[in-house]
């Protein structure tokens, strides 16, 4: 039990006040064992944050308990969702675990709390948008729907004091997300309310002059909306009331956020906008003649108004995946001012009101809206998809949430749902991605349609395929849906990696039979001066027989004759080299080399057991022959020759600085992905000064083994190549032999 004295009284009277007012939200939702527990854990974890240091513990706990209120008034959500807002501060601090939670409160709350606590192990790393941090976040929120509604709820209390936080840029980035992240989230869920609230205040601190203009306006028009509205829902009213209907009526004015976006879009100014009000019909009707009655709703105000057909917005008849039903229709009112009318029951208005929680029991985790469940699976396919950066998983992430839906069947008569604007192809790809790409066509009402017909609701569908078919780059310009354009992209990648391999491999054997050495970093400064950015697509190129490989051999013929300099003519190969006299007389010029007792001059020759370059720790070893071999201290054979010839080992290092290239024998182990040797030698060929000799690579079960050997100046520059490569995507380990 929590010492009483370790939380100051005037923050625990706060946190008790606040937990009084979410119990009473709440209702009868919680027992009273849960809320005894919960009370007791939640003083507990505020002990414990206190006592590792925490500034303020118990305003984090406030906000969850504003939350769990939010859950349950506007949410409509239940126990676990409550307990576990409540709870996960307990499993932050420390002072209890994923275990005794689930012991206490059952697995449903243990799920969403551990959903909630890598969420939030994700905010503190910074996860800004277009970040891979981010991904794991959406990822996170797919698990479990209770999880976004609850982060939902965390942000909507955030930007209601936002206010309070004093620092701009912070600000800022809150505003963002809940702009570009947590709104379209919030629509996606049918909370259109929490949606409209999101996207005002992320206007309000993301740009402030704009939303206090368009809010002054609406102040100064408000008494003439109330009245507009007012006569426009009187003449309705009567008319509802003779037929005997039995409802509520009200009117409403578009947010600002929407009148904003209007006003960009249409490039006009405020006054200009017309279609600033809203009237909503909510009908007390029987389940069995909800949609009759909305019908005849809508029959009475296109009678007394006149309608914009293309305005019509028919979600009673197929509701939106979300589990939203209602008839929206545009009319034109008095004085020539559009109107748009809502028509909804009650039921469909608390769905509309409470989203997708309205669909959902918490005795399991289990969702009656098949539709939500698809959506997640969809959504989890193209964030788990390694090709997409993180520009394309924000860009498909937001066209998913906020699609409209066109619904088409099959030959046997099943029904799929797809965005509105989809094709022939996002419908293959929507059945099966080997489908997909075999896709030449299709046969719709009976009629041959190329892949770019776009679907109409009601469509009978009938794929055509091929099997010399294959997905092409234009597709992308047809297919909408994020599932198919994922596909394509994947399939053209795969293309590309095998056509890259074989034009390698076409170079490399027509190289092999001129007897010339496979140097990649000599084709990358070739496929450069063709124009390519990429060494893949020069290879790629190849494959196409875009470029001839024996016009190619001779270029690179060519680009050596042209490259090779004084200073490396003599060591062009790694044959060249050994073929060297032991002995090299080194004038004093470009000796650097201090051997023994400021001795310059001498004859020495570098070991080849070690390959010492300029800026080893290095030792002389004289030889049988008269001359000096030099070694570095950790060559193999050092501690051999140390050993047994202590008397002819002398002190040696280095002087002035560096006037040739030396060779470099480098050790590289990584996973054997496609185009990782391609990625080595680019960082390679970059590097100011190195010059890549020769590469060796052998792969086996998923990893790759190789060595390289390069021309270098000195330690430094092979130490700074060394570190580049290490960080080469897919390179385990970089080191010198």
């Amino acid at each position: 039990m929590v010492q009483p004295l370790v939380i100051p009284e005037k923050e625990r009277r706060e946190v008790a006040r606040h937990y009084r007012e979410m119990l009473r939200a709440v209702d009868n939702i919680l027992t009273q064992e849960d809320i005894k527990l919960s009370r007791q854990w939640m003083y507990q974890s505020i002990a414990k944050m206190l006592e590792k240091g925490e500034v303020m513990p118990t305003r984090r706990v406030i906000k969850h308990l504003r939350m769990a209120q939010v859950l349950v008034n506007e949410f409509g959500l239940g126990r676990s969702a409550i307990l576990a807002t409540i709870l996960y501060d307990s499993l932050l601090a420390g002072s209890e675990t994923l275990e005794s939670i689930e012991k206490q409160f059952g697995p449903s709350v243990s799920i969403i709390v551990h959903g909630l606590c890598r969420a939030q192990d994700l905010y503190e790393r910074n996860s800004a948008i277009e970040t891979e941090n981010f991904r794991q976040l959406l990822l996170t929120f797919a698990e479990d729907m209770r999880v976004i509604l609850i982060m939902i709820a965390d942000r909507l209390d955030t930007m209601r004091t936002l206010r309070d936080h004093a620092d701009d840029e912070v600000r800022l980035k809150v505003a963002h997300e809940a702009s570009n992240l947590y709104a379209p989230l919030a629509h996606r869920m049918g909370l259109y309310a929490i949606k409209t609230e999101l996207e005002d205040l992320s206007l309000k601190y993301s740009n402030p002059q704009i939303y206090k203009e368009i809010a002054h306006k609406l102040n100064e028009t408000k008494r003439s909306r109330d009245q507009y509205i007012a006569s426009f829902i009187e003449p309705v009213k009567k008319k509802l009331e003779d037929a005997g209907f039995k409802f509520d009526i009200k009117g409403r004015t578009k947010s600002i956020h929407s009148i904003w976006n209007k006003m960009k879009k249409q490039n006009t100014p405020f006054e200009n906008i017309y279609d600033l009000f809203a009237i909503r019909i909510i009908l007390d009707t029987p389940v069995e003649k909800e949609k009759s009655e909305c019908w005849q709703v809508y029959s009475i105000v296109t009678d007394m108004y006149m309608p914009n057909p293309k305005r019509l917005r028919d979600w009673l008849s197929i509701p939106k995946s979300n589990g939203y039903e209602s008839l929206h229709i545009t009319v034109m009112g008095n004085e020539g001012k559009w109107v748009e009318v809502q028509i909804r029951t009650r039921r469909m208005d608390e769905i509309a009101e409470k989203g997708v929680a309205a669909h959902w029991k918490y005795k399991g985790i289990k969702s009656e809206s098949s539709g939500m469940d698809e959506w997640l699976k969809n959504l989890r396919t193209i964030l788990e998809n390694p090709e997409m950066n993180s520009k394309e998983v924000m860009d498909n992430f937001k066209l998913n949430l906020y699609d409209d839906d066109v619904f088409v069947f099959t030959p046997n008569g099943d029904l799929h749902k797809l965005k509105k604007g989809a094709t022939v192809l996002d419908f293959a790809f929507a059945i099966h991605s080997g489908l997909g790409c075999r896709c030449v066509g299709a046969k719709v009402g009976g009629r041959n349609v190329p892949l770019k017909y776009v679907l109409l609701n009601g469509d009978q569908v009938e794929i055509l395929t091929s099997a010399n078919q294959s997905p092409k780059r234009d597709w992308l310009n047809i297919a909408v849906t994020s599932k198919a354009r994922t596909k394509i992209k994947q399939s053209l990648k795969e293309e590309e990696n095998k056509a890259a391999d074989l034009g390698r491999e076409a170079l490399q054997r027509r190289m092999k039979n001129r007897k010339m050495e496979f140097d990649e970093a000599q084709i990358m400064k070739l496929a450069r001066k063709h124009g390519f950015k990429f060494v893949s697509e020069f290879y790629q190129a190849i494959s196409y027989e875009r470029l001839d490989v024996i016009d190619l051999c001779e270029e690179l013929v060519e680009l050596d004759k042209h490259e090779e300099t004084p200073e490396l003519a003599a060591l062009r190969s790694v044959d060249n080299f050994s073929k060297q006299t032991d002995l090299e007389k080194i004038t004093s010029e470009n000796d650097v080399l201090v051997i023994g007792d400021n001795v310059k001059n001498v004859q020495y020759s570098l070991a080849k057991c070690c390959n010492p370059i300029y800026g080893d720790n290095v030792f002389g070893f004289v030889s049988v022959t008269g001359g000096i071999k030099i070694h570095r201290d950790d060559c193999p054979n050092a501690s051999q020759l140390k050993e047994k010839f202590d008397y002819r080992i002398i002190d040696v290092k280095w002087a002035g600085k560096s006037g040739k290239f030396d060779l470099a024998t480098l050790r590289i182990v990584g996973k054997d992905d496609i185009g990782i040797v391609s990625n080595i030698t680019s960082v390679i060929s970059k590097e100011n000064r190195v010059q890549m000799r020769s590469i060796s690579v052998n792969s086996h079960d998923g990893m790759f083994e190789g060595t390289i050997t390069v021309m270098v100046s000195d330690v430094a520059q092979l130490s700074q190549l060394i570190k580049k490569l290490q960080g080469v995507k897919g390179v385990i380990r970089a080191e010198r032999l």
